[in-house]
C-alpha cells in the first residue's frame, strides 16, 4: 500500500510541474533519445540468433573426428587430421545451418540449431533425419594442407 501511495504522490508532484520551455533543440535530443530507446527496446526483444559463420565445430561422424570451419563470408571446410573431407557453403535459412557440399550432388543439407557457446556441444539433426553431437570450439583458420 505504501507503494502505491507513494507512486500517486509521484504522479501528482509531477502533473504540478510546469512544462519545460520546447526548443528545436531540446525536441532534436528527445528525438535521438527516443529512437536509442526504440532500438533497445528491438534489440531486446529481437534475439541475436543462431550465427555460423567465422565458428569452428568439432564432431564425429563415420568413425573420423572431424573438425569444420566455416569463414566470415559462409564457406566451410570439414578436415580429419590432414585429410580434406568436405568443403562448400553454408547459410542459415528458417532457424537451421544449411550447407551445400561441393564435393556431391546431395544438394542444401539443413541443421536444427541451438546456442552454443565455446566449449559447448549441442545435438543436431538433419532433414534427413541423421543425428550428431557438435562441439563448438574456438573459431581457427583452415590449415593449409586441407584447403580445397
Amino acid at each position: 500500500m505504501r507503494i502505491v501511495m507513494t507512486s500517486l504522490a509521484v504522479l501528482a508532484l509531477m502533473a504540478c510541474n510546469k512544462p519545460a520551455e520546447t526548443t528545436t533543440e531540446n525536441v532534436a535530443e528527445d528525438n535521438m533519445a527516443m529512437d536509442a530507446n526504440a532500438m533497445d527496446a528491438n534489440a531486446m526483444a529481437m534475439p541475436a540468433g543462431f550465427q555460423l559463420n567465422e565458428t569452428t565445430w568439432e564432431f564425429t561422424r563415420e568413425g573420423k573426428n572431424i573438425t569444420e570451419t566455416v569463414d566470415a563470408s559462409g564457406n566451410y571446410v570439414a578436415w580429419s587430421g590432414s585429410e580434406h573431407v568436405d568443403h562448400g557453403t553454408s547459410m542459415m535459412k528458417d532457424g537451421k545451418a544449411c550447407f551445400t557440399s561441393a564435393m556431391d550432388k546431395e544438394g542444401e543439407v539443413c541443421w536444427t540449431t541451438a546456442e552454443t557457446a565455446i566449449g559447448q556441444s549441442m545435438d543436431t539433426t538433419s532433414d534427413k533425419g541423421e543425428k550428431l553431437t557438435v562441439k563448438r570450439v574456438a573459431f581457427m583458420a583452415v590449415p593449409d594442407n586441407v584447403k580445397p
